[in-house]
C-alpha cells in the first residue's frame, strides 16, 4: 500500500483502488449500494463474532453493507463533517436491512459521513436505495449450499431488475464464496454504469452460496 498527502488529505492506494481519507463532506460523484449475502458472510466471520446478524431466526438474505459515496476514480472515507454522529436508537433501527444497529453506526462513520447529509437523511436514502431494488426470490429458496458461477448471481438480479445494463451491477467474492452485489447509483438514486475501478466482476466459476438459515 502506498500514502501520501494533498492539501492536507490523505491518499491512500492499494491494488484494488485508490481513496482519501479525510475529505470535504458531500465532495463525491455517485453512490455503490453494497449487498451482503448474509449466510456466507456468517459463515465466514460472523458466527465467529456472535454477531445478531446470524440469529438463525432472523431468515436474513441481502442485507445493506452499505451506501458508499465514489468518484469517478476512487472513493472518500472519514469525510470531515459539522453533522451530529446517529444515536444509538436510530442505528438500532436499522437493524431490519444492515443486520446489526454496530454495522449501521459504523456504515455511517466511514462512508455515510462523505454523504453530506444529517445520519437520518443518510439512513432514510439507504432504506430508499435498498427498496428500490428487487432481490431475486430464487437465491431464497435454496435448501442446501450450492457451488455455481458467479454470473449466474448477476444474471438472477438482471432478470428481477430488467431496466439495470450489465455495467451497472458487480458480484464480488471472498474466501471461495460470494460476498457482495454492487449497484451503481447516482446521487439521485438513478441506477448508472459503474466507474472502471468498481466494475470488477468474481470470475469464480464454483462459488459458494449457502442458503438462508
Amino acid at each position: 500500500m502506498r500514502q501520501a498527502f494533498f492539501g492536507g488529505i490523505l491518499w491512500l492506494a492499494s491494488g484494488l483502488g485508490v481513496w482519501a481519507d479525510g475529505e470535504q463532506a458531500g465532495d463525491f460523484d455517485y453512490y455503490v449500494l453494497a449487498l451482503s449475502w448474509s449466510p456466507n458472510w456468517c459463515a465466514v466471520e460472523g458466527d465467529q463474532r456472535g454477531s445478531e446478524q446470524c440469529d438463525r431466526g432472523r431468515d436474513l438474505g441481502w442485507v445493506v453493507h452499505g451506501l458508499w459515496p465514489q468518484y469517478e476514480q476512487g472513493w472518500p472515507s472519514y469525510c470531515h463533517t459539522s453533522e451530529r454522529p446517529p444515536s444509538r436508537g436510530l442505528t438500532n433501527a436499522q437493524a431490519d436491512i444492515f443486520g446489526a444497529g454496530g454495522a449501521a453506526w459504523y456504515q455511517w462513520k466511514k462512508h455515510g459521513v462523505c454523504a453530506g447529509l444529517e445520519a437520518k437523511e443518510y439512513y432514510d436514502l439507504v432504506r430508499r436505495a435498498y427498496g428500490m431494488v428487487s432481490r431475486p426470490e430464487v437465491l431464497r429458496k435454496l435448501t442446501n449450499p450450492v457451488r455455481l458461477p458467479a454470473s449466474v448471481v448477476e444474471e438472477a438480479f438482471l432478470q428481477a431488475n430488467p431496466d439495470w445494463h450489465p455495467d451497472m451491477l458487480t458480484i464480488t467474492c471472498r474466501a471461495d464464496r460470494i460476498q457482495e452485489a454492487r449497484l451503481c447509483l447516482t446521487r439521485d438514486l438513478e441506477p448508472r454504469i459503474c466507474a472502471r475501478d468498481v466494475r470488477r466482476d468474481c470470475r469464480a466459476q464454483k462459488a459458494l452460496l449457502d442458503p438462508v438459515r
